[in-house]
């Protein structure tokens, strides 16, 4: 029988691939929501995006984000296994602030050796930096547990926390639900005169949908986590490029 299989005659023909500017990934909790339409709403041409998730219960508590460390290597480790992936980030503000960058760091290394290892919080941290921030105010969805830890981290990174409020919200299937014009009403209620920034925590929330409309209401710099966390990771990929609509950081930094 003759066999049907035959090689081309003609040399194959490469070039750059559709992320030819950059390739960055992000480690997502099970229960995340939001995450992946905001960075995918916000990604530039020519820059490759990729998930991975890993495991938690609806139950965002310091116990169960702490827990997360031991998942990060393995999750970094099923994106772009040919060594390819730029930029790799956790995305989960708390969970970054409760387990520690560095560590957070080494974890997503030893599964992406070859990528830039960030987090959602050392985002926040660089984009507060960046805007100017000194004393800030800080919102959440979390309990009272989480909203301590964060106070002590951001204090220890050199930011004078005026004050923190919570939604006391303990589900990230809640914290998915909360509408963007509360968020935007919540934002001016823990807003200070003193504060030279607002501080929206949590990449669950739907903030950046009216980041831009609480910075005109306040008439001061708004950081928010999906926000910083984009603006972060694009910029370590070597992605300068602005990105209007969601926030001075994106348009100005």
């Amino acid at each position: 029988m003759t066999s049907r299989i035959t090689q081309p005659t003609i040399e194959i023909e490469f070039d750059r691939g559709r992320h030819h500017r950059a390739k960055i990934g992000f480690v997502l909790l099970a229960t995340e929501q939001t995450i992946e339409d905001d960075v995918m709403k916000l990604r530039p041409d020519g820059v490759g995006i990729h998930f991975a998730r890993a495991a938690i219960p609806d139950s965002i508590t310091n116990a169960s984000l702490a827990a997360q460390v031991d998942l990060l290597a393995d999750c970094a480790s099923t994106l772009l296994p040919d060594g390819s992936l730029d930029v790799i980030c956790y995305a989960c503000t708390s969970g970054s602030l409760i387990i520690g960058e560095e560590r957070v760091h080494a974890e997503l290394n030893k599964g992406a050796p070859h990528a830039r290892a960030t987090s959602l919080i050392r985002g926040v941290i660089r984009g507060l930096n960046e805007v100017g921030a000194k004393k800030i105010v800080v919102g959440t969805p979390y309990l009272d547990e989480i909203n301590a830890r964060e106070v002590a981290y951001l204090e220890e990174a050199g930011f004078e926390v005026l004050s923190i409020s919570g939604l006391n919200l303990e589900k990230d299937s809640d914290m998915v639900r909360v509408r963007p014009d509360f968020i935007a009403r919540f934002a001016q209620s823990i807003d200070r005169a003193d504060a030279d920034a607002v501080f929206i925590s949590c990449g669950a929330l739907r903030t950046l949908d009216v980041v831009e409309q609480i910075e005109r209401q306040l008439g001061k710099p708004v950081i928010t986590s999906n926000q910083a966390m984009i603006w972060d990771t694009l910029r370590l990929a070597g992605i300068d490029d602005n990105i209007s609509g969601y926030g001075q950081l994106l348009s100005q930094h």
